[in-house]
């Protein structure tokens, strides 16, 4: 694949101001990824309450017990398949803004039905379904959406923020349980107080959708140029005839017509086809290779995994959990400051899944030499050092795997395609989520003596080899992807642009020559007139 060299902001507050827009609208439509990570954080750490517990009778048989906190957790991925499956035609007939907000209502719904139920888990089945069906297709829409606004030069910090505030949603998923086990009795309050929490960022995030603008690129797909450019040109703080908003839009509208004279009209055909696939095989295969990195059966059971290595009792377990959080909110945010702009995509993704491998490998070594032993009244040494190796471990993720997925996937595809190739990226990563969600309780039941975490380990060392061989991103137009992935030769994109260009100005000099001829032929008229009206003198 070829590559090119883009243009990069290395100065971290460069643009800020100026940027301030696509700012704005990233954190607007990244609530949705708060809802993703909150959602993703507390089931887990919920179903480990006394509250929880005693109300929905998870106790007994730990077999059992481990299946019903696997269906409490995974069924949310269930939902979130089919709603990042079922985003992309809404996105691409509707609109991105409002899909949005019609999926954050959706989420709204199945937040209340959890926080209504009572002795029995079906309503928490039916509610996390439909929470998950919006948030899955959030985490298919939001994206792209914001990837589309993004200045290039800046594309990966802003569009990356979607990670940072998904930590930031895991990390409070893991502070709220653990305040109201240490402050609030065993009671039905206990649990519900997280549960309900999430309808808050939902009806904030609906709101705040009513002040941003539509994605020029979606306005410019589906043919309202001035709407895309006066949008652009609102996104960019400029006028509409700016030179830097003009050629912008220009290589905005000569990519599309790219695209529609090379593909076909149904999108899921046209990703199979040269230029188009090897993006699809690249998006849906990151997407498999970040759930069993290890993260997510760490974010999902938390609670469960710090016990297994010998944090005791439910209090010790969420402190640990709540830590945890923390460190990664901290360094995904280090990372979006510092160095996606600055280290670029692959070299990130490689270095930071070596590191991630590393340090499970000694996470596993510590836990094979000095197995747990159950009915201490402290905390060994050795899991402490097992619990700090997995702080470290979330930080080459956060610098890594963690922001870049979802930044890679959002920008390598073209317009026509970008809604339903994240639809399913982000399906596959829903689909693996739940697989994983629902194994994660067995793995630690059955692979104990470190052995789970030398599984993720030789996984995220594969996953090193395999960034290798992606092509670098950073600071380029999502029109020079098809360039890239060889869907266009550079020599024609740049022969299409100039033509472009060479039209609009030839017809820029047309109007002017219009307006020219007008003006003469009106002066003439009003020289004549004058003529005529001109009284003759007597002599």
């Amino acid at each position: 694949m070829l590559q090119l060299q883009g243009k990069v902001s290395r100065n971290p507050f460069r643009g800020m101001r100026r940027h301030s827009r696509s700012y704005m609208l990233a954190l607007v439509c990244y609530w949705g990824a708060m809802l993703f990570g909150y959602d993703t954080g507390v089931a887990g750490s919920t179903i480990a309450l006394p509250g929880f517990i005693r109300d929905f009778h998870l106790e007994g048989n730990p077999i059992h017990v481990a299946n019903l906190k696997s269906n409490v957790v995974s069924v949310l991925q269930a939902g979130c398949f089919f709603g990042a499956l079922g985003a992309a035609p809404i996105s691409q007939r509707f609109g991105r803004k409002y899909t949005l907000m019609g999926f954050a209502a959706v989420f709204f719904v199945g937040a209340a039905i959890q926080t209504a139920a009572k002795n029995s888990l079906i309503p928490i089945y039916i509610g996390r379904v439909l929470a998950g069906i919006g948030v899955g297709a959030m985490s298919a829409v939001a994206p792209p959406y914001v990837s589309e606004n993004a200045p290039k030069e800046l594309r990966g910090r802003i569009t990356g923020l979607f990670q940072f505030i998904l930590a930031s949603g895991v990390m409070i998923s893991y502070w709220i349980p653990y305040g109201v086990s240490v402050h609030i009795p065993t009671s039905t309050l206990q649990w519900r107080i997280p549960i309900a929490f999430q309808m808050v960022p939902a009806g904030f995030m609906v709101i705040c959708l009513f002040f941003v603008r539509e994605s020029p690129r979606w306005l410019a797909y589906v043919g309202r140029d001035e709407q895309a450019l006066e949008n652009l040109a609102w996104l960019r703080k400029t006028s509409t005839d700016h030179p830097e908003t003009l050629e912008e839009f220009a290589e905005i509208k000569t990519g599309l017509e790219d695209e529609k004279n090379s593909t076909s009209s149904n999108p899921y055909r046209e990703l199979l086809q040269k230029g188009q696939w090897p993006r699809l095989l690249i998006a849906t295969s990151m997407m498999f290779l970040t759930q069993w990195s290890g993260q997510n059966a760490i974010g999902y059971y938390a609670p469960s995994i710090f016990q297994s290595i010998g944090f005791e009792g439910t209090t010790p377990s969420l402190l640990a959990s709540g830590i945890y959080g923390i460190v990664k909110f901290v360094a995904t945010g280090v990372f979006l400051m510092i160095g996606i702009e600055q280290f670029g995509r692959r070299k990130s993704l490689s270095f930071g899944a070596f590191f991630m491998g590393m340090f499970f490998f000694i996470i596993g070594s510590i836990i094979y030499t000095h197995p747990i032993k159950q009915g201490l009244t402290s905390i060994p040494p050795s899991s402490i050092a097992a619990a700090t190796m997995i702080y470290l471990y979330v930080v080459p993720y956060c610098f890594s795997w963690g922001p870049i997925a979802w930044v890679y996937v959002s920008e390598i595809f073209p317009t026509s395609t970008r809604a339903t190739g994240v639809s399913l990226a982000a399906a596959t990563q829903w689909l693996w989520n739940f697989v994983l969600a629902k194994i994660t309780p067995f793995l630690t039941e059955k692979l104990t003596n470190g052995r789970l975490f030398f599984m993720f380990g030789s996984i995220n060392m594969l996953m090193a080899t395999y960034s290798y061989f992606l092509p670098e991103t950073r600071g380029l137009s999502l029109e020079d992807m098809d360039v890239i992935f060889g869907a266009i030769t550079p020599e024609q994109r740049k022969a299409n642009l100039e033509a472009r260009e060479r039209g609009a100005f030839d017809n820029a000099r047309q109007a002017d020559n219009d307006n020219d001829n007008i003006g003469a032929d009106e002066k003439e008229k009003g020289e004549i007139a004058h003529v005529e009206t001109v009284p003759t003198t007597r002599r």
